[in-house]
């Protein structure tokens, strides 16, 4: 398959992923239930793709192109989302990716990105970069193709420092033992050059790769030995977030909704890397 075919928009979940996702969710109705048949699933879960690639309000998605209600749709997101079953079904994909072609555990990278957030809600704050206004921090850790491995949520005000040992502890994948050749690297910017990352990170069993604060040049902390640049990567994966309009703003008050759109965005991320491969 080439590039460009597999990089396509996905609008609607493709049979393969939806085979696996459909038994996550479960029956669409409990046995023995009476009244009218449930929305399907299926259309309900493309219309959640729909609200998170447009960005549109909830309201807006249209009844005659997926079969279902507005408030069925929402209703339906909220109930999966409380259930965890956007995160289950990232963790999923991340087991398929691993199976397929291995998750790249030797070069990860990890960055902050910051977007508006004009409702405000749980983990806002000022954006630093958007004249004090309301915004959101993702803080990301990818594998060496860019896949999303964990994301954090916080307020736009939060440095990514504070965020950095956390990102790196709510993995979504199981970190494989370290053995001799299979070491596993990290890409950092300087903004994560303080002594307590440095040590959390080295802690970690991580081969740590860290620009310094007032040298241009890339440094290794742990090692001389020079790399070719790795950490744009993380950069790439921040944009394909971003490409989701329900990411690039953030409409959700509640932190968990919004969590719940970034795993969902992660695992079509993943299955596009996969289509790719």
């Amino acid at each position: 398959m080439s590039t460009k075919a597999a990089l396509e928009t996905v609008w609607h979940v493709p049979d393969d992923l939806w085979s696996r996702i459909a038994p996550i969710l479960g029956p669409e109705k409990q046995p023995g239930t009476r009244g009218r048949p449930a929305a399907p699933f299926r259309q309900v879960f493309d219309a959640i793709i729909y609200v998170l690639r447009t960005g549109c309000q909830w309201s807006a998605v249209p009844r005659e192109r997926f079969g279902a209600a507005p408030t069925t749709v929402h209703g339906r997101f909220r109930q999966w989302t409380e259930a965890g079953h956007f995160s289950q079904i990232w963790k999923l994909m991340l087991e398929v990716y691993d199976d397929t072609l291995g998750i790249d555990w030797k070069w990860l990278s990890m960055d902050g990105c910051i977007t508006k957030a004009p409702l405000g809600g749980e983990e806002t704050g000022k954006s630093p970069v958007d004249r004090g206004k309301l915004g959101t921090k993702r803080s990301v850790l990818i594998d060496g193709r860019g896949a999303p491995l964990s994301v954090v949520v916080a307020g736009a005000n939060r440095h990514d420092k504070t965020l950095a040992i956390r990102t790196i502890d709510e993995m979504v994948a199981e970190r494989p033992e370290k053995r001799v050749y299979r070491l596993h690297h990290l890409c950092l910017d300087k903004g994560y050059d303080y002594a307590d990352i440095i040590a959390g990170v080295l802690e970690r069993d991580f081969i740590l790769h860290l620009k310094k604060r007032g040298i241009k040049e890339e440094e290794t902390v742990s090692g001389g030995r020079k790399y070719p640049a790795r950490r744009w990567k993380v950069e790439r994966t921040n944009a394909w977030h971003n490409k989701f309009r329900r990411l690039l703003v953030r409409w959700e008050r509640k932190s968990e909704h919004y969590l719940a759109m970034v795993a969902l965005a992660s695992t079509l991320i993943i299955y596009r890397i996969l289509a790719a491969a």
